[in-house]
């Protein structure tokens, strides 16, 4: 396919979203069928266009002055993809499966490109009812910090320091050109350009043999700022596939025991495969058979639970970024009841002297701080570990880290645009009761 007809294609799959209101992924797979013809480097180009533009949706179509899928596409080449007007008239030429020239008024706007005195949640593209729960986290900040949760997302890998260290990972991934990551010490980082496929990490030798897995490196300094040690007894409550699991048992050294579980035990289907390849010993997956049974043995026994809350996602959005847009308010009600009742029954399973690691891919207070102060309201017994002592388990780069993220009394926000990862919050609470 051309470029011309790659930008066509991505119109039309952005008309199926938006009249459709399906996930991008399924509109493009529904897409790839309808269009056998197109190789999977056209089907990647698609896909990286689609998602640019859903990354830019807001403000590419403010700056075009319409909000048809065209105009979001064109808007997006001019202000994520830096096509200058006459480059984009290239593209938009009117030939045999090419968009329809310009307009007059199209080159209008694409000349100007001007997005000042746009509203906050237009140049930060993000839903308008989430603005003032932005100008609650970030104020004044609020567009450059949406900006950046639109930007696209490197590849992270963690190394997993049961199988080797970071620079033998490297040496067996030196084709992928990775770096070390800025923060996490287990990291590693590939950058990908626009047009770029993603590589078929899980096909790689270093992935095969355990000694890499996925996780950004927000992820990863989530499960290090746990301070999981060698010896203790520790619960991973909201496990999932296993990512931060993975994490704690090297952190571990296979040493104590870890327990993974989670409500749904669908989650946990990746979790017993990941486990096995990474070579961990000391890790029990508890599937749920009926709600707390699983695990009612564990109580008052744990030196740390790990909360991975279920949230809003909006940290995430550099890598699903058609989730903001399909957000609803009562997804945020929904999720804020969760995470409360989550914690409630997680300061069951901790010993005098123990921990709560309370984690969230979210930006937004209301899931975060708010979140934490509410406990601390409704338990006694129960003590905030102060986030610059959290973030020392970085060693010599906790300084410039706590000054690069944003440290408040209940814990640590990290965000694109702040520490260059996805968005997570960490807070560390200490049982003294």
């Amino acid at each position: 396919m051309t470029p011309a007809a790659r930008v066509s294609a991505a119109i039309e799959v952005i008309d199926a979203i938006e009249r459709e209101r399906r996930p991008a992924a399924d509109a493009l797979k529904s897409w790839g069928l309808a269009h056998r013809f197109a190789g999977s480097g056209d089907r990647a180009a698609i896909a990286g266009l689609v998602y640019d533009a859903l990354r830019r949706r807001a403000s590419s179509a403010h700056l075009m002055g319409a909000e048809t899928p065209r105009a979001i596409v064109l808007g997006m080449l001019r202000r994520e993809r830096d096509h200058d007007t006459d480059a984009i008239a290239k593209l938009c030429d009117g030939a045999r499966f090419a968009p329809a020239p310009l307009t007059e008024d199209e080159r209008k706007h694409l000349d100007v490109a001007d997005l000042s005195g746009a509203p906050a949640h237009v140049a930060g593209d993000y839903p308008e009812w989430l603005d003032p729960y932005f100008n609650a986290s970030f104020g004044d900040e609020r567009a450059a910090e949406g900006a950046a949760l639109a930007s696209r997302a490197p590849l992270d890998l963690r190394v997993n320091t049961l199988k080797g260290e970071r620079d033998e990972a490297a040496a067996m991934l030196a084709d992928l050109k990775p770096d070390a990551t800025r923060w996490s010490p287990w990291g590693l980082r590939i950058r990908l350009s626009a047009e770029a496929k993603s590589p078929p990490i899980h096909a790689e030798p270093a992935f095969l043999k355990g000694f890499v897995e996925v996780q950004d490196e927000g992820s990863q300094l989530a499960a290090l700022f746990s301070g999981a040690k060698p010896g203790e007894q520790v619960l991973d409550l909201c496990a999932g596939a296993g990512g931060k699991t993975l994490a704690l048992a090297a952190m571990m050294q296979s040493k104590g025991q870890l327990f993974a579980t989670d409500d749904d035990k669908r989650r946990l289907a990746p979790i017993h495969d990941r486990l096995k390849r990474s070579g961990a010993r000391n890790a029990q997956v508890r599937t749920p058979k009926s709600i707390g049974s699983e695990i009612d043995d564990l109580k008052g026994h744990m030196d740390l639970v790990l909360i991975d809350a279920p949230c809003t996602g909006t940290g995430a959005w550099r890598r699903n970024p058609d989730a903001k847009w399909r957000m609803r308010p009562g997804a945020l009600e929904q999720r804020v009841k969760e995470q409360a009742e989550i914690l409630d029954r997680a300061l069951t399973f901790v010993k005098p002297g123990g921990r709560i690691a309370y984690i969230t891919c979210s930006v937004l207070d209301q899931e975060n701080g708010a979140q934490v102060r509410s406990f601390l309201g409704r338990h006694g017994g129960w003590a905030l570990v102060p986030p610059v002592d959290v973030a020392g388990a970085l060693g010599e780069r906790a300084f410039m880290f706590s000054k690069a993220a944003r440290l408040a009394p209940e814990g640590i926000l990290m965000t694109p645009r702040l520490t260059d990862t996805d968005g997570f919050f960490v807070s560390l609470l200490r049982h003294t009761g």
